[in-house]
């Protein structure tokens, strides 16, 4: 079932969106050569803390899951596409980092996400990133009232396969609310005039993920958590939390 959000609903989300904007600079501030991933999620949890707001992530316990999620920030270093758990790893030069965040303000969720390069950046990466950046440029300007989910979909997935770049399966956007993973699902690919038809008051996570090796299979790391490319290739991801409106698709978590 997906819920319409009414325009006082979508402020408040709004406030929630902020906030991870804000960690989310915090922790890509925080990240130099030498740093621990895990300082990077305090740095986070402390934006949170600071703000009064609970994190979607922290505890987030799906059944495919072998254990709840250990903190408020996902930190996924060069072939990790998404979900990956900050421990004691310590960030080196041309490390590939994509960030991802979550916050709880009055009972709405945000969730964004970032990636980046430390240190020196391979163009290669810098190419990948910016790909996947496009691509969530041209889902978000395909979110608006009478469009469909399809139209998001196409417009991401032709961003990437344009560039050559590989799609990982069944991994993909999702609506935002109340919970962090709501109806509809919002896929990286699909094809144009398909699928729920847009309407104001619908919140959506739009988050292109791009694997550098052209392959779109995948597997989940050790940790039962951290998802890493096939082959080894780098991967990127990014994402925005956006509010279909009459207006034209508003982003939420922009700072």
């Amino acid at each position: 079932m997906v819920e319409i959000k009414t325009d006082a609903s979508i402020e408040a989300m709004r406030e929630a969106g902020r906030i991870v904007a804000q960690a989310l600079t915090a922790a890509r501030e925080a990240a130099f050569v030498g740093v621990a991933l895990s300082e990077l999620d305090r740095a986070a949890r402390a934006v949170l803390d600071e703000a009064g707001a609970g994190s979607p992530f922290l505890g987030y316990h799906p059944g495919w899951a072998p254990a709840p999620f250990p903190a408020v920030l996902c930190v996924s270093v060069n072939d990790a596409i998404v979900h990956g758990v900050p421990g004691a790893y310590r960030l080196r030069d041309g490390d590939l980092v994509g960030l991802d965040c979550g916050a709880v303000r009055a009972g709405w969720v945000g969730d964004a996400a970032v990636s980046f390069t430390v240190g020196r950046a391979r163009p290669a990466d810098t190419r990948l990133i910016r790909t996947a950046e496009d691509a969530l440029a041209a889902g978000i300007e395909a979110a608006v009232v009478g469009n469909r989910i399809g139209d998001i979909a196409h417009a991401v997935g032709t961003v990437c396969r344009s560039a050559g770049y590989g799609v990982p399966d069944g991994l993909g956007g999702h609506g935002v609310g109340r919970r962090m993973h709501e109806d509809p699902g919002v896929p990286n690919e699909g094809r144009p005039g398909r699928g729920m038809r847009l309407r104001h008051g619908m919140v959506l996570a739009i988050e292109p993920m791009v694997a550098a090796g052209g392959r779109d299979d995948h597997y989940t790391a050790r940790d039962g958590w951290t998802v890493r490319t096939a082959d080894g290739s780098r991967a990127a991801h990014v994402e925005h939390t956006i509010a279909v409106t009459d207006d034209g698709p508003r982003i939420l978590t922009a700072l």
